[in-house]
């Protein structure tokens, strides 16, 4: 799973305040956008649905192992 950054670049505001507002840190939400990412809570899942006024399939793609 990674996050698409299209989604967040919308929003145009710096990592830090976003991850802020998530309750994060700037790393975790690197990891998300970069896809290194094993697991993410529903609590932060929650949190950045909240923040960027969306849905988890507009920040969110599968993509399976190879």
């Amino acid at each position: 799973m990674t996050c698409r950054p299209s989604t967040f670049d919308e929003r145009r505001t710096s990592v830090g305040e976003f991850a802020a507002a998530v309750g994060i840190t700037p790393a975790g939400i690197a990891v998300l956008m970069n896809g290194r990412a094993k697991a993410v809570r529903f609590a932060t899942l929650e949190a950045v649905c909240r923040v960027l006024e969306c849905r988890p399939g507009d920040v969110l793609r599968y993509v399976p192992d190879e």
